[in-house]
């Protein structure tokens, strides 16, 4: 028994030893400083802690359902062409407006002739029919409308493609433990949040709404005005067109519009590479890009059809600059124009780390201080050392010699908890620092449903050895039901938590579990440890 006791020690104290390379690491030194130095190099600290930036992104998904209708549309005319059907236009009735409404999902098919009605009909279902509803009107046209359960995965997607592109680009400001995950239920809302970073405007340049860029065929323009731009087309945009607003990029108020072509040559997602450069010619700042097999084809086809027409750059639904065609395009060229250095800069991130699938708006914004997070784990930290330092100097009083059991088991409880932050590079937050208070009080709960279970045993008459072990076999089972209890609780705010609620939550279950094996292992090496140096008859002190 004591080789095995012996054999329990060992392994606790190897246990410990890795733990608190967890936490520190091989300091430079042994003073206080160098020791504070490595822990914080091994323990992050997140947002309401170090400082930083804090957003809440509300995804436009709608965008993304417009641009999918507007692609079928075209592929819906191009196949009806190569399948020699009649047909006069096919558009989209109410597709979406600037300011947010309209109902993209349905497309119309007009000028259907009666006897090409079931031609028409079957080569819309075998090609469209799993994602459209396609219905006939009675009046020489049809409807094709998007499927919801197709629509709902459509912004389900666009969601997460918005949480990876803005993963990629926060990536490039060197964000420590960055935050980005989808925020609320079903909202499609996105949670950003920076630590260390206090430059919001900065971060906005990088994430921003206006980031989405495209290449369109430009049909007509430059207008002064919008009226002018509709008087070109008598008074009606087509459904196949779009009046779009120019923008330089130097940031100047003139204004003129355009009229281009709805679908898109090129997106943003089509792009592979982008780098910032400077036409050795002109001496102008541009980007040079290179687009992905697929769409240097696509491309290519569309330069060498429209050689010396315009084609326009939009960022963010505004026209950005307008060239021309010299040449055919494959996979390679610049967009050039009176670019700022750090607006070469970036654009080239952004188009290198991809498109956003959809336009996002801020529905909140802010930074917290690093005085702010200064303050918050001076007293995070004196909270918790001083309910520590109470709890143990209560259990040495009311427990006596059994009270340095619970202290050790609870000191080791800490040591895990937080070499476990420390390998995991998990992030420490407030409410981290909280959930560590709460594992503090349920480590002590844990020793007096021991501690007093024994009593009751001693009470009864039984030896010490007996005692430590009813006590033990006793109080486990409310032990274990307790915790796993409220793991599972800290499990469910874990999943639909924001940071810093899952930051509550890592701590609480990583302290838990490593208070089952405090508790109930460590605690009873201890007693055994202290049983063997009993006299026959003498009794433990508790």
């Amino acid at each position: 028994m004591k080789k095995n006791l012996k054999t329990k020690i060992a392994s606790i104290i190897a246990i410990m030893v890795v733990f608190i390379y967890g936490i520190i690491g091989i300091p430079s030194g042994v003073s206080g400083k160098a020791l504070m130095e490595a822990m914080t190099q091994r323990i992050h600290l997140g947002l309401d802690l170090k400082g930083g930036a804090h957003l809440i992104l509300q995804v436009k998904v709608l965008e993304a359902v417009n641009d999918e209708t507007d692609n079928t549309a075209a592929r819906i005319q191009e196949d009806l062409k190569g399948a020699h059907l009649t047909f006069s236009q096919v558009f989209k009735p109410s597709p979406l407006k600037a300011d947010g409404t309209g109902q993209p999902q349905t497309i119309r098919v007009e000028g259907v002739t009666a006897d090409q009605q079931s031609a028409v009909r079957s080569l819309l279902d075998s090609k469209y029919g799993s994602e459209y509803d396609i219905a006939g009107n009675g009046d020489n046209s049809m409807t094709v409308t998007m499927k919801p359960m197709v629509e709902t995965a459509l912004e389900k997607r666009t969601v997460q493609q918005a949480i990876d592109t803005i993963r990629d680009r926060v990536d490039t400001l060197g964000v420590s433990e960055p935050v980005i995950q989808q925020y609320g239920l079903g909202d499609n809302q996105i949670l950003v949040e920076l630590p260390g970073i206090s430059d919001l405007d900065r971060v906005k340049s990088i994430i921003q709404s206006t980031a989405r860029l495209e290449i369109h065929a430009v049909i007509g323009g430059p207008y002064p005005d919008e009226q002018s731009a509709l008087a070109s087309v008598g008074g009606v945009v087509p459904a196949d067109e779009e009046m779009v607003h120019f923008s330089g990029m130097t940031g100047s108020d003139a204004d003129s519009v355009y009229i281009l072509q709805r679908v898109s040559v090129v997106k943003g997602n089509d792009f592979r590479s982008a780098d910032p450069g400077t036409n050795p010619n002109t001496g102008q700042r541009n980007v040079q890009f290179t687009l992905t097999n697929e769409a240097g084809d696509r491309f290519y086809q569309y330069t060498r059809a429209n050689v010396s027409r315009s084609m326009a750059v939009v960022l963010g639904g505004r026209v950005r600059e307008v060239a021309s065609i010299r040449e055919p395009i494959r996979d390679r060229g610049e967009i050039e124009g009176s670019f700022s250095q750090e607006e070469v800069t970036n654009l080239s991130k952004l188009l290198s780390s991809g498109a956003l699938p959809a336009s996002l708006t801020y529905l909140e914004q802010r930074t917290v201080g690093a005085s702010l997070g200064a303050d918050s784990i001076r007293e995070g930290v004196t909270a918790a050392v001083v309910g520590l330092v109470v709890v143990l100097i209560f259990m040495l009083v009311y427990y006596r010699g059994a009270g340095i059991n619970a202290d050790l088991a609870l000191i080791l409880n800490l040591v895990i908890l937080l070499g476990f932050m420390g390998f995991s590079t998990a992030t420490l937050t407030l409410p981290g620092i909280a959930g560590v208070i709460l594992t503090i009080g349920m480590g002590v709960d844990s020793n007096v449903l021991v501690f007093e279970r024994i009593r009751e045993e001693i009470r009864a008459g039984k030896a010490a050895a007996a005692a430590v072990e009813q006590g033990f076999a006793h109080a486990w089972t409310t032990i274990f039901d307790t915790h796993v209890t409220t793991i599972v609780s800290a499990a469910i705010l874990f999943v639909f938590g924001t940071g810093p609620v899952k930051g509550f939550a890592t701590t609480l279950v990583v302290g838990l579990c490593a208070n089952l094996f405090t508790a109930v292992f460590v605690s009873r090496v201890i007693f055994d440890s202290h049983l063997n140096k009993l006299k026959p008859g003498q009794m433990v002190s508790i």
